[in-house]
């Protein structure tokens, strides 16, 4: 399933008070990447400053990386004892270090430690969206499955249709209709669920077809809430389906069934698998 990039945001720059939450966001590859490059310029600024005093750091000679890994062995406080400070403009400098070291440091952690404890849902959604009909009234339908082994509390899904349309004034809106689940919740959200929504008069899907959703530009927005048993936070999950992605005259193919110990199983080899109406009739 190929994933939805973001739309462009053209002539908006992010304020620079977004740094923290860029360092949350950005993939590990480029935080590290980050870490790294700000570690490095660190040590090369006090490096430089050590070296603008000759002398000033015992046993350091003229090269300029004995002055940088002084620098880094004065940041992590390691102190192997062959270069030490032996002016007092060396002596502020490091006690500057010393202070800024800390708390990068300390900066650094929670970073970390907030990037680890984000709690995430493990929800996964059916490739597709069906529409048949389900006792006998033409009814969306997708599924969601958690993929963890533990249990989401009150789980609570919301649907939501965004179409273009055109105002009475010639205006192009993009507009919003929530959409009606048949059931809205779930008590114990630990196995599979299968999200209906019945297509009637006073559904905003009302009359209408794949082509005249494509023409729209429309989609089906799904926003999942509930509270992880085993973390106690409130997680969410998401997923669009476009025009494309909605499948008329179609079902999903049962994946309940017993396994050779009798207990329950499910099938998640064929969780997004769907059948023509005709094939699940004759099963």
């Amino acid at each position: 399933m190929r994933r939805r990039r973001p739309p462009l945001r053209l002539g908006l720059t992010a304020p620079r008070s977004d740094l923290y939450y860029r360092l949350l966001t950005v993939p590990w590859s480029g935080f590290f990447a980050v870490i790294a490059a700000g570690y490095i310029a660190f040590n090369l600024l006090f490096a430089v400053l050590f070296r603008l005093q000759d002398g000033s750091i015992a046993n350091s000679g003229d090269a300029f990386w004995n002055a940088f890994f002084f620098s880094v062995q004065t940041m992590a406080t390691i102190g192997y004892g062959e270069m030490r400070p032996v002016s007092a403009y060396a002596n502020v400098i490091v006690s500057i270090e010393v202070l800024l070291g800390l708390v990068g440091f300390a900066l650094g952690t929670g970073v970390i430690f907030a990037r680890f404890s984000r709690p995430t849902a493990r929800v996964m959604f059916s490739a597709v969206a069906v529409v048949d009909r389900h006792d006998g009234r033409p009814t969306l339908m997708f599924r969601a499955a958690n993929q963890r082994l533990n249990r989401i509390v009150e789980a609570q899904v919301s649907l939501t249709l965004a179409r273009d349309e055109v105002t009475e004034e010639g205006v192009a809106m993009r507009r919003f209709y929530d959409l009606k689940p048949e059931r809205a919740r779930s008590p114990l959200f630990s196995l599979t669920w299968t999200v209906l929504h019945v297509i009637d008069e006073a559904s905003p899907l009302s009359g209408a077809g794949p082509e005249a959703l494509a023409a729209q530009g429309a989609q089906v927005l799904v926003t999942l809430i509930g509270l992880d048993e085993t973390l106690s936070q409130t997680i969410h999950a998401r997923r669009v389906y476009g025009a494309a992605d909605i499948l008329w005259g179609r079902r999903f193919v049962d994946i309940l069934g017993r396994g050779k110990d009798g207990n329950q199983a499910i099938d998640f080899g064929r969780f997004h698998d769907t059948v023509p109406r005709e094939e699940s009739a004759r099963r």
